[in-house]
């Protein structure tokens, strides 16, 4: 007789505007298809946001991490490189002349919400929400934080468009997502991206496959 797969709960602390992220997403997916069978994931996306402080026009990439990590030119070039490399490998493509600039976050957040509220009833997909939100950005360099944008991602993964303009235009979910916001920083989540197993296990980074890979099999073997 099969054994029935394991339940995991998994919660991916994350930005939309964070390449290792988007990184530690694919590798994430990639480690879960290979426990394909033995692990039923529960995935939840879970807010954070690197840089609350940006206005509507955003910040230039490069000057940004000049500012806030002390990087130089040669350093945000390589750094630039390196994350196109580990994209490649997963599948995921880092247009780096597309990419240009970098956004508010906080409504793709709230939309993020609504979709993970919207699951039971079957038009959520947080998943597929959250993925196309990485290409815009990463792959295509749209602006994330304009609403229009948000609007016709939404809608282009099975979201209703009314019901994404009007959370838009509201102040909907707003307190939901800084709630969550503080309830990670507050259990020690200071980078990400934070994968959460089942409330206890902690993985950070964006990982490698097999990390991931090595790390969920010990914790499905430890059930």
């Amino acid at each position: 007789m099969t054994n029935p797969p394991t339940p995991m709960r998994i919660d991916f602390v994350s930005d939309v505007v964070c390449p290792w992220c988007a990184i530690g997403l694919a590798s994430l997916l990639q480690a879960l298809a290979r426990l394909d069978g033995t692990v039923q994931a529960d995935l939840h996306f879970q807010p954070f946001e690197l840089n609350p402080q940006l206005g509507p026009e955003g910040q230039d990439i490069s000057e940004h991490l000049q500012q806030k990590y002390g990087m130089t030119p040669a350093q945000f070039g390589e750094s630039q490189e390196t994350i196109r490399q580990r994209g490649a490998v997963l599948g995921f493509v880092f247009d780096m002349k597309a990419r240009n600039r970098i956004w508010n976050t906080f409504d793709a957040h709230r939309l993020l919400h609504w979709a993970e509220q919207s699951v039971e009833s079957g038009a959520g997909h947080p998943l597929e929400l959250k993925r196309a939100l990485q290409r815009a950005y990463f792959t295509d360099g749209e602006n994330i934080s304009d609403h229009e944008v948000l609007v016709r991602i939404a809608r282009s993964v099975g979201l209703d468009e009314a019901g994404a303009r009007a959370i838009l235009a509201s102040n909907e979910y707003a307190a939901a997502v800084r709630e969550a916001e503080r309830f990670w920083t507050g259990n020690g989540i200071q980078g990400v991206p934070a994968v959460i197993v089942n409330r206890k296990h902690l993985i950070s980074g964006g990982q490698p496959v097999e990390v991931f890979e090595q790390a969920l099999r010990q914790i499905t073997a430890e059930k």
